[in-house]
């Protein structure tokens, strides 16, 4: 079974990411001493449960929004890849080598979202599942094709005209968040100063 395993926070103010998910949810940032790159990790609890990337850098188009970016663990990258888009996904970033680490796509699924796919070598993302939810037109057909096409079967899936993934992040005191948020947690979704957006329930 196939199943998310990371996010990166692609924002131009990293900085000011860091201190307001730091500030409203705890969440620790810090550079991956042993990662060769030095890539900024976000930890909850002291587990590792993303990245974050910064869209100034040349290897971004001038302009890309802010936006979270999933990765999907699969058991072959190639393969599925090649069923997604024989199922109607768009190729995006075809199929390479990312160092020792492991291999990636990524795809804008049939339903216009957009997801990567990753297979772990020295790699596997975080150490315990997190509940995703994919907002579409179509919530059933996104259920078949992510099940059928690409093994994943545990995600939540709802009705949006602007279809997206967003990841969910589950805390022990609602309340508190979101007074920290200072009036930035609406309707169990908080958006960050950068453009961010993710949803907030109480676990």
């Amino acid at each position: 079974m196939n199943g998310f395993c990371w996010m990166d926070l692609k924002t131009h103010d990293p900085a000011g990411a860091a201190e307001f998910f730091s500030t409203v949810l705890g969440w620790h940032f810090a550079v991956d001493e042993d990662d060769w790159r030095r890539a900024t990790k976000i930890y909850e609890n002291g587990r590792p449960v993303g990245g974050v990337s910064d869209l100034s850098q040349p290897v971004y188009p001038p302009g890309t929004p802010a936006h979270i970016a999933h990765y999907l663990a699969v058991d072959d990258v190639d393969r599925r890849t090649e069923a997604a888009t024989a199922h109607g996904a768009r190729l995006v970033v075809p199929p390479f080598d990312a160092g020792d680490q492991g291999r990636i796509a990524t795809l804008v699924d049939p339903f216009g979202a957009a997801v990567s796919l990753w297979q772990a070598r020295g790699f596997a993302g975080w150490d315990e599942p997190r509940p995703l939810v994919l907002d579409c037109p179509d919530p059933e057909g996104a259920r078949r094709f992510y099940r059928e096409v690409l093994g994943l079967e545990q995600a939540e899936f709802g009705t949006a005209d602007v279809p997206g993934w967003r990841p969910v992040v589950l805390v022990d005191d609602l309340p508190a968040v979101a007074a920290r948020a200072a009036g930035r947690l609406r309707d169990g979704m908080l958006h960050s100063p950068q453009g961010l957006v993710l949803e907030v329930r109480a676990r």
